[in-house]
């Protein structure tokens, strides 16, 4: 650090007259960065207000479902019918309806099969090569009706996974519309066709052992597209990564599948006396008055199911599901079936998990206290779970929502033993999946134009609920030091937050981990958890049941909160550019006091350190002794003279120049601070709040935090004076690691050397077992025995 001395009067100027740095604007963005959104945001109107509420006139459409559906297990293959009734709510007149047949995107013709890149690696699955080859799946809907409510044939068009039906009469603003369609299509096989386009979200899993099959339903009916004030019909074709948008509405479907399965479905079971035994109603009884979880369908009655005896007929499943936006099922014989009851805002909520045997021990331990956890924290930030039931499936599917309902992974090894990893993964997609609820679920967002409205904003309310299970639960998204190797990477790659589904890259980290990360960074640092938070939850409560645009969440955040976010928007959201300040250099001042007795000792103890130079140090060890040393009657004046001692001369001027000064002066003088004049560049171009750690002489450290408009005038460099009363030794940037910095190697002055790692290996091992695995062996290795959890 380099030292300089302030005389009173021009530290005093500083003091008083500190002045904005005034760039030339030919060469800064700063102004444009803190510009408004304006018109880069939609026009507020009567339907969606410029403070991010509905507006008056705000409306939305309304389609009811009553669906009949059968599962053929032998042959893995849906047929059914419904009737859908339409309600125009809007105020135009509609001449033709729009419905979404995502089925269709397993048809060998599709355009997101044919849209497809990529090449081979030296390993190929057999059915995914062979559906690119158009040789093994036969997917997609088989529409065989389309029908009026009187029974007349209807006139309808296919385009992919879209289907327009020209109604014969134009449907007015008020008015109802009730028609018929039947149709059919095979499931396919999830496990083995994953990382085709549109798997990953239903199908069937085949269980060689025992040869039955694990199904997953979604999707599988014909639904109404969205017709709203914003694209009038959404009716973009389903390609895979872009999911769904939907109109909300009332169900009731009727599941027939084979006599010994068991079925998990969107919404409250109509007929469980005629699908259960009486046991198994008595124990569903029991689970609403429980602390943990009721099996209602054992392991042992499952394990009997799969040996397939006797039970040869069919059973129909009866579930309504009100004001949902979609519907989705899963049946098996091989289920497991457990549940409880747990209370939200007054309201008694059923938590519910089905799973194989091959899911235990992890899923009879944890997956209905996660659904029950995950409720209750995403209630607490934003509304309280308005459903009556929220349930947990495992199977072939990943992770998969629907209302009330969710398809998760997560699966121990066949020895009942699990890493650390898969136990934290399947609870964290369990969180996820059924926060999924909350966002799309219940605050309906476009998801097939806007997926980080979904994931994003879900994301981050996963975030806080693992945090909430558990201190320093290891969370892969949220943290901001968890984003850096995305931020970090080839530009070229990067794509903004604020980019259609479709055209997404690194569609992990820019839908989920991005908007996951600004959401932290906003309440952590920007604006404080209590402005954050209340501003969230009105952002949900506003919006509950209703469908939201990008503009009403940044509105409504921005209006809850009175914090100008639009500069937080427009990098983080519509920007691809990362934070990376670097502290360039630190100078120290300090005020000269000119009082002679402090001045001069500041001035012996520097020249003192001065004096320390190698020569000297040699000297004092080598030299045995000097000529004066030797004949001190060589001595004079000037070898006892101290010329750092103030003589009275000294004492007496000060004392007329220090009457001279006002009380403010004095105070000042007085106060002994020290100034550091401080230099920020910002080497990412992305602007950011400055969080800045001091550690002082006497190791103590303090923290002062500059908010990003501290940028305003000068988006590339900055300098900062501060004071403190204590001398400073190092400064450390963004010490919490709280903005996404992508090197902190610059974040300290002085400089810090960075420690890396160095393996060194001979060869080669096998794949370590897992702990549980180890420690399972250890009694017989050491003759001993250990107590375990199993």
């Amino acid at each position: 650090m380099k030292k300089f001395l302030l005389h009173t009067a021009i530290l005093l100027l500083l003091a008083n007259g500190l002045q904005a740095q005034a760039p030339a604007m030919s060469e800064y963005n700063a102004n444009r960065q803190f510009e408004q959104l304006g018109t880069e945001l939609p026009t507020p109107n009567s339907y969606r207000t410029a403070s991010g509420a509905p507006g008056p006139a705000y409306w939305q459409q309304r389609a009811d479902y009553d669906i009949k559906v059968t599962l053929d297990d032998d042959k893995q293959h849906i047929k059914g019918s419904e009737v859908i009734t339409y309600t125009n709510r809007s105020p135009d007149v509609l001449t033709y309806l729009w419905l979404q047949l995502d089925q269709n995107i397993f048809d060998k013709k599709s355009n997101a099969n044919l849209s497809q890149t990529g090449q081979l690696g030296n390993k190929a699955n057999f059915t995914a090569l062979g559906f690119v080859m158009n040789q093994k799946f036969d997917g997609g809907f088989n529409i065989t009706s389309v029908k009026d409510k009187a029974g007349n044939a209807l006139k309808y068009v296919i385009n992919q996974t879209m289907m327009r039906l020209d109604i014969a009469q134009p449907l007015k603003p008020g008015a109802t519309y009730s028609f018929s369609v039947e149709w059919n299509y095979n499931i396919h096989d999830e496990v083995n066709m994953h990382g085709v386009p549109g798997t990953n979200r239903m199908g069937f899993e085949n269980f060689e052992k025992d040869g039955n099959n694990l199904y997953e339903v979604a999707q599988f009916f014909p639904r109404m597209a969205v017709y709203d004030d914003v694209n009038g019909w959404q009716h973009k074709q389903f390609m895979g990564q872009g999911e769904f948008t939907l109109p909300f509405g009332d169900y009731k479907v009727a599941i027939t599948v084979p006599s010994d399965h068991v079925v998990a479905a969107s919404g409250e079971l109509q007929n469980s006396s005629q699908v259960l035994t009486s046991t198994q109603v008595k124990r569903l009884e029991k689970a609403k008055n429980t602390k943990d979880p009721v099996v209602i369908v054992t392991q042992e009655e499952a394990q009997q199911a799969e040996k397939r005896e006797g039970n040869k007929g069919q059973k129909t499943w009866v579930y309504v599901a009100k004001n949902v936006r979609d519907f989705a099922f899963a049946s098996s014989r091989k289920f497991i079936w457990d549940a409880k009851q747990t209370e939200i805002g007054g309201k008694r909520i059923w938590c519910m998990s089905y799973y194989p045997k091959e899911g235990n021990p992890l899923w009879g331990k944890y997956s209905t206290r996660v659904v029950e956890h995950t409720l209750k924290s995403y209630s607490k930030h934003t509304i309280n779970y308005p459903y009556p039931v929220a349930i947990s499936v495992h199977g072939p599917v990943g992770g998969m929502e629907y209302p009330m309902i969710c398809f998760n992974g997560g699966r121990p090894e066949p020895d009942g033993t699990y890493t650390e990893r898969t136990k934290y993964g399947m609870i964290s997609v369990i969180m996820h999946e059924v926060g999924h609820n909350f966002f799309p679920m219940i605050i309906n967002s476009d998801e097939r134009q806007w997926t980080w409205m979904d994931e994003g904003l879900n994301t981050f309310c996963q975030y806080l609920s693992e945090q909430e299970w558990q201190r320093d639960y290891p969370s892969t998204r949220g943290e901001p030091q968890k984003i850096v190797p995305y931020m970090s990477s080839d530009p070229a790659t990067i794509v903004p937050i604020m980019t259609n589904s479709e055209q997404v890259t690194q569609f992990g980290a820019n839908a989920y981990g991005k908007p996951a990360t600004a959401l932290n960074i906003l309440r952590e640092t920007v604006m404080g958890r209590e402005l954050f938070d209340h501003a969230f939850k009105e952002y949900a409560q506003r919006w509950a049941f209703k469908s939201p645009q990008p503009a009403d969440l940044f509105r409504t955040l921005e209006d809850a909160s009175g914090v100008d976010l639009d500069w937080f928007w427009r990098g983080w959201f519509y920007g691809t550019k990362p934070v990376e300040v670097s502290l360039e250099d630190a100078k120290w001042s300090r005020v000269n006091t000119q009082n002679p007795e402090v001045e001069n000792a500041l001035a012996k103890t520097e020249a003192s350190t001065k004096l320390q130079t190698l020569s000297k140090m040699r000297n004092d060890s080598l030299l045995k002794s000097t000529l004066l040393e030797e004949d001190p009657s060589l001595a004079d004046f000037y070898n006892s003279y101290d010329k750092y001692k103030a003589t009275d001369t000294d004492k007496r001027q000060y004392d007329a120049y220090y009457n001279s000064l006002s009380k403010e002066e004095k105070e000042l003088l007085d106060a002994g601070l020290n100034f550091y004049t401080l230099e920020f560049k910002n080497n990412g171009g992305l602007v950011s709040p400055i969080i800045l750690k001091m550690d002082y002489e006497d190791g103590t450290s303090e923290i002062q935090r500059f908010p990003a408009e501290i940028w305003r005038f000068n988006d590339q460099k900055i300098t900062k004076i501060i004071s403190t009363k204590k001398p400073v030794v190092s400064f450390t940037l963004d010490p919490f690691f709280e903005t996404a910095d992508i090197n902190t190697e610059n974040n300290s002055f002085p400089r810090k050397p960075t420690p890396s790692r160095i393996q060194l290996y001979k060869q080669q091992r096998a794949a370590p077992k897992n702990p549980m695995q180890l420690q399972q062996e250890s009694p017989q290795k050491s003759g001993g025995s250990t107590n375990q959890n199993k």
